[in-house]
């Protein structure tokens, strides 16, 4: 069975994630000039924006490939693959934030979590998975694994 393969790619530099902190820092300068606020507290607020700063700068990478024989993943310096004749079923688990996190389930009983950014939106990556005969199975919003 060919399918084809199917690709995702994440970078953390991002038009919204640049246009965010700008907006954070300008909020910050102008409720420090105008409402004279602390220095400590707007130094305070803006340390919360340096891992977002960082992600801008670094630009890490993180993507998903899924070949007809070999489901490949990295996120930043971290990455894996699995054959696909190991792999038992993927496990799709919608959280209260709406955000939907992957765990693949091996023959053996092995759960592998997929990063989050390395995670493609849900319906794309359950059809692909579904082209090649791998099982899914859903689950909305359970508080408990």
């Amino acid at each position: 069975m060919t399918a084809g393969a199917f690709h995702y790619h994440h970078s953390a530099r991002t038009v919204t994630a640049a246009l965010v902190v700008s907006l954070v820092w300008l909020a910050l300068f102008a409720a420090w000039v105008w409402l004279e606020a602390a220095n400590w507290i707007i130094l305070l607020l803006l340390l919360f924006t340096l891992p977002a700063l960082i992600d801008l700068i670094r630009d890490p990478q993180a993507g998903l490939h899924l070949s007809d024989d070999t489901l490949r993943w990295h996120s930043g310096r971290r990455n894996a693959d699995v054959p696909l004749s190991e792999i038992d079923h993927v496990r799709l688990d919608t959280r209260l934030d709406f955000s939907v996190r992957a765990t693949v389930v091996l023959t053996m009983g092995r759960k592998i979590r997929l990063p989050f950014e390395s995670t493609p939106p849900h319906q794309a990556f359950e059809n692909a998975l579904q082209a090649r005969g791998i099982k899914t199975l859903r689950f909305h919003f359970q508080l408990l694994q």
